[in-house]
């Protein structure tokens, strides 16, 4: 046997364990997929999805999708095959871990982060649905998060209005932050707070948590509106990609008529108090979903125009918007006439 041969039969076994190797550790990489669509003017079990109490609400025909994607939490660890297929497949995308996903991310920290822009993004399409419909809106500061296991927790509430601090009025976040920074070793912090409709006062005693002072809430921007409005779309759901279509369907359902003329619209944006529509990510699978549930017109954030080049969408329609107030007419001009012309992405290029 030559030295050759002898070499190659001893690399082959090599070779195969490095090829095993590669494909079983894991790799700095995200993979999107589409995900199921929800129909926030649906009533899934029986119970609608957007609820009004002080108002009166219409129940029309027509559907309204939020869209959604599969995202790789932080502490998948994605495989070599996984990533192949992801590749292969058109309605799939790849993004470097680091992309996506900050070096300190964990699950835990990634769906408190997703619970609190989805709190964020429900109360700004409430506050934008109202104030185009003419209704005045107070801002005001709110508890967006409270964690579990800390002095807050059972004390105060997601959606808690926070109004004073230790008798002071509170105007931000950061009074707060500050009023709990300055507290005094063992005394508890006052908070003044707005709950359902009644005005209580809550005692909770700061803990040092490696090296911070905290309570365990995360407290941002709210709002207090002239009557309740929820929206629940369940535990499975978070983010800030779906508030643009919150938005509209908050204002279908105060208003008399079907806003859809009875067909199936979908999209995907992030919306601010002021209803501008802003983009998010997986525009590309959530267009995807959206044709599969049947969606004849996707409304896609200005801003995520540069993400829709090359897309077949066949039968869907993509209408770009800027503000909430855009997608209400567009949507009603489609269906005055369904061949209307709408503002598109090609416009803009």
């Amino acid at each position: 046997m030559s030295q050759r041969t002898l070499a190659a039969i001893l690399a082959v076994p090599l070779l195969l364990g490095l090829l095993v190797v590669v494909a079983t550790q894991p790799l700095p990489y995200v993979t999107y997929r589409p995900g199921p669509t929800v129909d926030i003017l649906g009533a899934p079990k029986g119970e609608e999805i957007v609820e009004v109490e002080g108002a009166e609400t219409y129940r029309d025909s027509g559907e309204l999708h939020l869209t959604t994607i599969y995202v790789d939490q932080p502490q998948d660890r994605i495989r070599l095959d996984q990533l192949m297929r992801a590749w292969i497949d058109p309605e799939r995308a790849v993004y470097p871990y680091d992309a996506v996903y900050g070096p300190d991310d964990t699950d835990e920290s990634n769906d408190a982060e997703s619970f609190v822009q989805m709190v964020s993004s429900q109360d700004a399409a409430v506050a934008t649905a109202l104030k185009e419909l003419g209704y005045d809106v107070e801002p005001k500061t709110e508890v967006l998060y409270v964690e579990e296991d800390l002095p807050a927790d059972g004390v105060l509430k997601v959606r808690d209005i926070l109004l004073e601090v230790d008798g002071k009025e509170i105007d931000s976040a950061q009074d707060v932050v500050d009023a709990v920074d300055g507290a005094t070793q063992g005394q508890p912090v006052e908070f003044r707070i707005r709950r359902q409709g009644q005005v209580l006062t809550k005692r909770v005693t700061p803990r040092e948590v490696d090296g911070d002072t905290r309570i365990g809430i995360t407290p941002g921007p709210g709002f207090v509106f002239p009557f309740e409005v929820s929206v629940d779309v369940g535990d499975d759901i978070g983010g800030p990609s779906a508030g643009l279509m919150f938005s509209l369907a908050i204002y279908d359902t105060l208003t008399p008529g079907s806003l859809t003329g009875g067909e199936v619209v979908a999209g995907s944006g992030t919306i601010d108090a002021e209803g501008r529509a802003g983009p998010i990510g997986g525009v590309q699978q959530k267009i995807a979903g959206a044709a599969a549930a049947g969606a004849k017109l996707f409304l896609v954030a200005a801003d995520n125009c540069s993400d829709t080049t090359g897309i077949d969408t066949e039968d869907l329609r993509l209408v770009r918007v800027e503000t909430m107030h855009d997608a209400v007419e567009a949507i009603t001009t489609w269906v005055d006439d369904p061949d209307a012309a709408l503002p598109t992405c090609e416009d803009e290029s």
